[in-house]
């Protein structure tokens, strides 16, 4: 994300949140006293129904997509703080020239707490695959790509465009499963130059039948990009059984 993209994404989500927030913030912002009797509406009327929804679901995904941006730095206190001047009427407290300075001090702050997690991962990819090299069955190619035969199988192997039809589990290295073909029942069918480059070199070794555990370097994988589901340079794993070649499977 570029920083204009940040800062335009970061102002948008403060705007709307102020106010599609009111609604259920509003009780939390009042009066000791009145805030418990505000604390359960009747939600009676389809006004009532249709407003606490939309302060829910909106809310929800705002203040979902505003901690996805900022994290930790989110301050619950100071965001009510806003809520409440903006329900009294109050002037906002922070100029504009201090606002965009401080998203661009969270930016760059989150910039460089992503690039050491990254370098870390890294180190930690580097250790982690000489190790792993070291198993029995383990085969290193000259790539840095990882593999274990699990079912062997001879016959014809796919070229580097030809489509394949694979049955397929991948996994981060702490086992948490990011993508499954078997758990959604259907098997998946892609050309080989329309996945990342673990999988291409890959699925070129095995034959129809053949179950191979790859263990994909992030260089050969989503690199320090990373996947909503990926973290940036993550060693990934994958159990894969080639089920045929071509269109026809």
């Amino acid at each position: 994300m570029t920083q204009s993209t940040f800062l335009a994404t970061a102002s948008a989500a403060i705007r709307l949140s102020a106010i599609t927030a009111v609604v259920v913030v509003a009780a939390g912002c009042a009066a000791p006293e009145a805030a418990e009797a505000a604390a359960a509406p009747t939600l009676e009327s389809d006004a009532q129904k249709a407003s606490y929804t939309i302060g829910y679901r909106y809310s929800e995904g705002i203040l979902g997509q505003a901690r996805a941006e900022f994290g930790d730095a989110i301050d619950n206190e100071a965001f009510l703080a806003g809520v409440r001047d903006l329900l009294d009427g109050t002037d906002i407290r922070v100029s504009e020239e201090d606002s965009m300075a401080a998203f661009e001090a969270l930016a760059e702050s989150q910039q460089a707490a992503a690039a050491s997690e990254a370098a870390t991962a890294l180190a930690e990819e580097s250790a982690w695959l000489a190790e792993n090299g070291a198993k029995d069955g383990v085969i290193t190619t000259d790539s840095g790509l990882q593999y274990e035969i699990l079912t062997a199988a001879e016959g014809a192997k796919p070229g580097p465009t030809d489509r394949v039809t694979t049955h397929y589990e991948g996994r981060l290295l702490d086992g948490t499963v990011f993508d499954s073909s078997y758990q959604r029942d259907e098997p998946a069918t892609f050309g080989l130059n329309q996945v990342i480059p673990g999988w291409t070199e890959a699925l070129q070794l095995m034959s129809p039948g053949a179950k191979y555990r790859l263990y994909v370097p992030s260089a050969m994988a989503y690199g320090p990009q990373g996947r909503p589901s990926i973290p940036p340079n993550s060693t990934l794993i994958f159990d894969v059984e080639l089920i045929s070649i071509g269109d026809d499977s």
